[in-house]
């Protein structure tokens, strides 16, 4: 499976116009291989990141999630890129 982080969903709020600042509440389910020091310390490797759920978004700079779009979504309903 890809690994969402390598495209990044970018949000636009449509009530402030907010393009930078916004709280992300997602669920994921990873595989990582877990490597301990004699000394108990953890360091996380291999990362992979099998599934990602969003399941809220809400623009910091208003507190709307009922107007935040991904820009993506955006762009293909107006057929150009959003100013802001």
């Amino acid at each position: 499976m890809d690994d969402p982080s390598e495209d990044p969903i970018r949000y636009r709020c449509t009530a402030c116009g907010n393009l930078t600042r916004f709280e992300v509440t997602s669920t994921r389910r990873t595989r990582a291989f877990h490597h301990y020091t004699i000394g108990g310390e953890l360091s996380l490797e291999d990362v992979e990141i099998l599934d990602e759920q969003v399941e809220s978004v809400l623009c910091r700079w208003c507190g709307t999630g009922s107007s935040v779009v991904s820009v993506e979504d955006a762009v293909e309903s107006s057929g150009s890129v959003p100013e802001g």
